[in-house]
Parts: structure tokens; sequence; C-alpha cells
């Protein structure tokens, strides 16, 4: 008699779009759960040169904008951070919450929450697809392997070094300006050489997102979190940032020492990859089956569309931090000098046409996924759930010690980058209510903002609302793998926050 072999199944784990779509029940169930209610919020209408006041109920009412009316309002922030433009969003009225008639969302949102968030996140969609366009003539021109070809032969001996200047360069540019979203035009370019430099995926986006990342958690001078933060709490975003510089450069060197030990595990033995079984698709999607051993020429031609791809992005970086760029202006820069490429590609009309269409399709998933992680949000605000745990937040460690009061703060940030997965969105959500109870226990406001800092991007490396499964979509990373591998800075950066933060108390 012939036995019958079974096949068994072995678990994968759920791709980034069930585990959005799971996170999404989570997010409608937490607002049957959740009491809804809100803060009365300001914001500044510059037609009218008015502040306007809207209480939870949404009745509008406009104030003069000058200081004393913020001081009635309990707000210690200058005038000028309005009137100039530097605080864009709706801030929360410290001591306006007040809870409201339930907002439940059903099964029935799921899908508009999708689509909702999809048209929210359009200016940065767009990028990525034009983004993707422009590596599918590059590609098709055949300059990409030329470059990785002369690049493997000159970088034999010295592999990390490539790698520990990628995380120097990231870092300063989180540190700075933020370089966080803006950090996903890095992949095409410098995944392929990680690749040629005999690297994993893991390392590719340690390098680039981890190192941005960390950057940005230990913020001195970025806009669109230490300043905006600062500003909403009332203080110069000066104050503190002397243990933010030191922060940052113990966060560095732990990411570069973190990434050697895992690149000499794996240059030792490729099996202890954490994506060893996925290595091959890996290099296939990246490197799309060039053979790096063939002499491929490196013609003037050549040279010149990879010197206009790269002018792409330090073209970025200064728009960005100077000239007020966002994803529109970033998208139309990208695509001008994709033009660009197209003409002097020698690439007949068809084919250049078709090879940007085919390398913008390769990107739609992570569109569809940054759609999807903007939902969750929108439900969550829709259903009025995240001022309600603002408000127990601030309750809890209120009138807390010192030194315990700073370092829960710092977790419920950690918690709070959940809800609210935008830095200067809790900035200017949180700020003006957590900043003032640094009062009462008698500690400069600047820790609540190192707090906030370090609290929520500790968040930020995990948080499936945020970044990372956009990140890890468009490099086809599992999550549980990203996990892992990241980990150990979580609790670092926790750890470590919570010694800085308790060392600035103990110091006053």
């Amino acid at each position: 008699m012939q036995l019958t072999k079974v096949k068994t199944r072995t678990f994968q784990f759920p791709t980034a779009f069930t585990i959005l779509f799971a996170i999404t029940l989570l997010a409608i169930g937490l607002t049957w759960i959740v009491p809804a209610g809100s803060y009365s919020k300001l914001s500044y209408d510059a037609s009218q040169s008015t502040l306007l006041v809207e209480d939870p109920h949404g009745t509008i009412s406009s104030v003069p904008a000058t200081q004393e009316a913020l001081s009635e309002l309990n707000i210690n922030i200058a005038i000028d951070q309005f009137v100039n433009g530097t605080i864009k969003k709706p801030i929360a009225i410290p001591d306006t919450y007040e809870q409201l008639a339930q907002s439940p969302k059903g099964l029935s949102d799921i899908a508009i929450a999708m689509v909702e968030g999809t048209i929210e996140g359009a200016d940065i969609i767009v990028f990525i697809l034009i983004l993707g366009g422009m590596i599918g003539v590059i590609n098709k021109t055949g300059a990409f392997n030329a470059g990785l070809v002369t690049l493997s032969e000159k970088t034999k001996g010295r592999e990390f070094l490539f790698v520990a200047i990628v995380c120097v360069v990231m870092a300063l540019g989180g540190t700075s300006c933020g370089l966080e979203e803006e950090a996903v035009a890095f992949y095409p370019i410098l995944v392929p050489i990680f690749l040629t430099l005999g690297f994993d995926s893991i390392v590719c986006v340690g390098a680039i997102f981890l190192a941005a990342s960390i950057g940005t958690a230990f913020s001195t001078i970025n806009p669109f979190s230490v300043v905006i933060a600062s500003n909403a709490a009332g203080i110069s975003f000066t104050e503190g940032i002397g243990v933010r510089t030191f922060g940052l450069v113990v966060g560095i060197i732990t990411v570069i020492g973190y990434l050697y030990w895992y690149c000499k595990k794996i240059k030792a033995d490729p099996s202890f990859s954490y994506t060893y079984e996925d290595r091959e698709a890996f290099r296939e999607r990246f490197l799309k089956g060039k053979d790096l051993t063939e002499k491929v020429p490196f013609t003037l031609r050549r040279k010149v569309i990879l010197g206009l791809f790269t002018i792409a992005f330090p073209m970025m970086i200064w728009g960005v931090s100077t000239q007020g760029w966002w994803f529109g202006q970033m998208a139309a820069s990208f695509l001008t000098i994709a033009i660009i490429i197209i003409f002097i590609s020698g690439l007949r009309e068809k084919e250049a046409v078709e090879a940007f269409t085919q390398g913008a399709s390769e990107l739609v998933a992570v569109s569809l996924i940054i759609g999807m992680a903007r939902g969750v949000n929108i439900i969550l605000e829709q259903g009025m759930v995240s001022d309600t745990i603002l408000a127990w937040a601030s309750e809890l460690v209120s009138g807390m010690h010192g030194s315990v009061f700073a370092v829960s703060q710092m977790f419920i940030f950690f918690l709070l980058g959940l809800v609210v997965p935008s830095s200067s969105g809790l900035a200017v959500l949180s700020m003006p209510i957590m900043a003032p109870l640094a009062d009462t226990v008698m500690i400069p406001r600047d820790i609540v903002v190192s707090a906030y800092n370090w609290g929520q991007y500790a968040m930020l490396f995990l948080a499936p609302t945020g970044l990372v499964l956009v990140t890890l979509q468009m490099l086809d990373i599992p999550f549980n793998k990203w996990v892992k591998f990241v980990l150990p800075i979580v609790i670092f950066l926790l750890g470590f926050g919570s010694l800085l933060l308790v060392a600035q108390v103990m110091m006053l």
C-alpha cells in the first residue's frame, strides 16, 4: 500500500496589508470602548488676522490675535508663532477637555477611511510613483548596472565604511530637517549598492530608516519635531539642545555599532541574516538579474545620468530645509530630472514611457499602504478617541515627583505615538497640555520636549500606523523580522532616554 505524503503548511507572517486591516478593526473597536471627547482647539486665521477657538461641540468664535488673548486661554506661546505660520495646525487649549456623545465607527467605515486616507496622502503617493518611474528609466539605460559594477570593484575590503557613512548622513538629516518620509527616495539608489557590497535587506533599512529615525529622535534643530514642540510648549528650541546633541552622538555610535555587529555576523555566516530565506527574491527585485561580475561600460552618458539622479537628493534636502518644499515640490523636481534623463538617454519614446510606467507600477503597493495607514488615524480622529487618551495621560502624570514625572511622560508619549504617529501633529496636540504640567513639579519644560522626542520615536520604530510598514513594503521585509532586528534599539532609546531625563532632573 502506498502512503500519501501530507503537505504541511508553514506559517507565514501576515503582510503589511493584513496587519493594517487588523489595526483598522482595532481602531473601530476603540471608538466603541473609549469615551469620546475633545479639547477646544485654537488656530490662526490669516485672512482675518484673528485667532479662532473651536469648542468641543464645533462652535467657532474669534478672539484678538494678541499675547493677552493667549494668556487668558492659558497658552504660553508667543503670538508670533501663529502669525508667521510656524504653528499651522490647531492646538489643544488646556483645561477645556469635555466628554461628548459616543461616536462609534462601523465596518462600513473601513473602506471609506482607506479611500480618504489615500486622498489625504496623495502628495507623498505621487512623489513615490514619480520616483519609481525615474528609477525604471535609469534601469533601462543600464546606468545603474554600470555604476554598481564599478563600485563593487573599488570597495572590496572596505564595505562597512559605506554603511557607516550612510548612517551618519541619514542621522544628520534626521536631526536637522526630519529626514524620514523623504528617506523612501534613497532606497532605490542605495539598496542595490548595499547588495553589491554583500549585505542583506535588513542592513539596507537599518542604515537608511533606522539611522534617520535615531537622528530624528535626538532632534536638535528639526523644524517638524523639536522646534514645533518647543514652540507649542512656550520655550525656545535651544533649551535642552546640549543634552539632545550628546544623545545624538551616542545614538549614532550605537546604531553604527549595532549594524557593524550584524554585518560581521552575516559576512561570517550568511544564514545568520534575519531575512536569509528571502535573499534571492530580494536580490532579483533590486538587482534585476544583473551580473556584477560582467564588465559593463561606464560610458559618459551613463555617468551623466547617474550624476543627474544623484543631484536630485541634495536638491530635495535643500528644498525641504531652506525653501519650505514638501512632497508636491519634491515630486516636481524629480519629474523634471526624469524628463531630462529621458531626453539624453538615447531610448526610443515607447521604451522610455514603458520603463517609466513599469517603474512606477512596482511602487503601487507602497502607495496603498500609505492610504491604509492614514485611514486608521482618520477613524480615531472621527471617533474622537485621541483627545480622551491625551486627557487620561495628563491626569495620570500630574503631581508626580520630578524624575518619575519625566520618565512617565516619555512612556506616555511612547503610547501616544501609536495613536498620533505624526511628530508635528502630536506636538501641537499634546504640548499645550503636557508642558504646563512640568511647572507643577518644578522642572523645565524642555525636559517634557525631550520626553516627547524620545518616547514618540521609540514607538515610531514599531508603529504600523507610521512609516514602518511603508518602508518594509518597499523592501518586502516581513514585519516580525523587522521587530526582531529593531527591538534592541527601541530598548536602548527608552533606557538611555530615561537616564538622560533623570540626570537632567537630578542636576537642577
